[in-house]
């Protein structure tokens, strides 16, 4: 039986949860809308977002493939605008869900601090389209544009905060 808390989600899926809130689906959102409603981002001026729009990649995936995989050394963030990601890892019964990635959420922003190995895979259970922005063009923006570069610095630490805060709730409650 897995363990759910008390809002019925699953613990991981209650941690990805707790930072992926979705604003309703706007079909066709471009680049620049989708960066606005990334939370990483949101303190970017909508100048600074164009800036940014220039260092984002886009990428089609089909149904079935990974974005990454688990071990892979991280190399970049992914936003989704249209699809879905199914977060998972692998163990001795197969693979565990840990979290459904749909439009207008985000994905692998720790790979934005370092190369360390991605801690989970992410599969496209759809045809997706997602923006990726890698550690390399952040390094190079905090040369040419830091102002722009502690911004997102500022708010993938928030991110991060709210992940720490939500795992360490889910903890303390599962103590109880």
């Amino acid at each position: 039986m897995t363990e759910r808390n008390d809002s019925g989600k699953k613990p991981a899926s209650f941690i990805w949860g707790a930072i992926h809130a979705r604003f309703g689906s706007r079909p066709g959102l471009d680049n620049l809308q989708a960066l606005k409603l990334c939370p990483i981002f949101q303190n970017l001026t909508t100048r600074e977002l164009k800036h940014l729009c220039r260092l984002i990649y886009e990428r089609s995936y089909q149904a079935g493939e990974y974005l990454f995989e688990k071990g892979q050394p991280g190399t970049a963030m992914f936003i989704i605008k249209s699809g879905m990601v199914k977060v998972t890892v692998p163990g001795s019964e197969g693979e565990a869900d840990l979290a459904t990635i749909m439009p207008e959420d985000f994905l692998g922003e720790l790979a934005l601090l370092d190369d360390t190995p991605r801690s989970a895979s992410a599969r496209a259970e759809e045809k997706t389209e997602g923006l990726a922005f890698f550690r390399e063009d952040l390094n190079e923006l905090a040369e040419t544009r830091p102002d722009i570069a502690v911004k997102i610095m500022k708010g993938l630490a928030v991110i991060i905060g709210q992940r720490l805060k939500a795992a360490n709730e889910q903890l303390m409650a599962g103590e109880r």
